[in-house]
């Protein structure tokens, strides 16, 4: 009795071939991997690559006729045609620019050439994921694996080189992404999450210890949030009964409970646009209102850190402006204001101006 699983056929009267059922799919997957603008292969290597890597026999013929087929089957799922239409269209060199798979003549080889997704935009991909902060060295680099797939092997190792050339300060949590699954569970059931929080000590600053001695922090979170190339998590903290930001590459097993988040009501008085303007921008303080003055050349890096939604700029004179706004007031912020010397001045409110005054006669004292 005939096997259903057995993937031959009748191969023209010459016996059966094995994996026979399955060669279209190893001959598009082989020119997905192979093949670009810049790289082609012969329906010879085509069968040769079958026959080494899937010990399946092909005539070069039947290379060509696969390739007919995928183009046929791709025609028809892309433009939603009939395979009476795709066939037409296939045959009508009018329409040699809807072919997924072509042939080159002067390279005497076939390539890919409709992809989803072109180089520059897996390159983008790849390196917005290899400077994220919150992954670790592995993490990153399974990942962009995975979008690397979307374009041929040789374009795959070139995006890697050039994504990869530039070093930067990475977590060594490599539990983010389940981290990150709980969380979004979390947020979508309404739940609360309780996790271990990690920071670094003097005394090995290459691991992170648990803060708090191991006990763990149970939060009702609300949003995950991505500033600076690292990824936080707003939620509200059961212990302190406030809205709090936590950096996801710092949290370590986080659990979703049975339990429903509080802090709805707070959540809801949050706009998160300048939220996270000035917690993030500014590292928590006294929410005030302030004004301070630039000269003309920052406008865009102001603006940028900014915005300009709640947020006035007035001309002061040819060569000044000034930017009215909400920041959280504290040291930081007081130091990014130092990083600025004689470009930058706070010229409003009084008791922002004193505050700022005291915070430099304190670091002049400490030399």
């Amino acid at each position: 009795m005939k096997n259903d699983t057995d993937l031959t056929f009748n191969g023209g009267g010459r016996g059966k071939k094995s994996n026979q059922k399955l060669k279209p799919y190893f001959v598009m997957q082989y020119l997905l991997e192979a093949t670009d603008q810049n790289h082609f292969v012969s329906a010879k290597n085509i069968a040769e690559h079958l026959k080494a890597f899937y010990e399946i026999d092909a005539e070069v013929r039947s290379v060509y006729r696969d390739i007919k087929e995928i183009n046929k089957a791709m025609l028809m799922v892309e433009e939603k045609i009939d395979i009476y239409e795709a066939t037409e269209r296939l045959e009508d060199d009018i329409y040699d620019e809807e072919k997924f798979i072509v042939y080159d003549k002067s390279k005497k080889g076939f390539h890919v050439r409709r992809r989803h997704y072109d180089i520059e935009d897996i390159r983008l991909l790849a390196e917005c994921i290899y400077s994220a902060k919150f992954l670790s060295k592995e993490q990153s680099e399974m990942l962009s694996d995975v979008v690397c797939k979307f374009v041929s092997e040789e374009e795959a190792k070139q995006i890697k080189h050039d994504a990869f050339l530039v070093d930067r300060v990475k977590t060594n949590n490599n539990s983010v992404i389940n981290n990150i699954t709980e969380i979004n569970e979390a947020i979508h059931r309404g739940r609360k999450i309780k996790f271990n929080y990690l920071k670094y000590t003097i005394s090995d600053i290459k691991q992170q210890v648990e803060r708090r001695h191991g006990n763990k922090y149970t939060v009702s979170p609300f949003a995950l949030l991505i500033n600076d190339a690292n990824y936080y998590l707003l939620g509200f903290e059961d212990k302190s009964q406030k809205m709090r930001t936590f950096r996801v590459d710092r949290i370590k097993n986080a659990e979703c409970l049975n339990k429903p988040r509080d802090g709805e009501d707070e959540f809801s008085k949050i706009d998160l646009k300048s939220y996270t303007k000035r917690v993030f921008s500014m590292f928590n303080g006294k929410p005030e209102r302030v004004q301070i003055r630039f000269i003309l050349p920052l406008l865009d890096t102001i603006i940028e850190r900014f915005g300009t939604k709640d947020t006035r700029y007035i001309m002061e004179d040819n060569k000044h402006f000034s930017v009215m706004t909400d920041v959280e007031v504290s040291d930081q912020f007081y130091g990014w204001i130092c990083g600025f010397g004689n470009k930058a001045k706070i010229i409003y409110p009084e008791k922002v101006i004193e505050d700022f005054k005291s915070y430099m006669i304190k670091i002049q004292n400490m030399y």
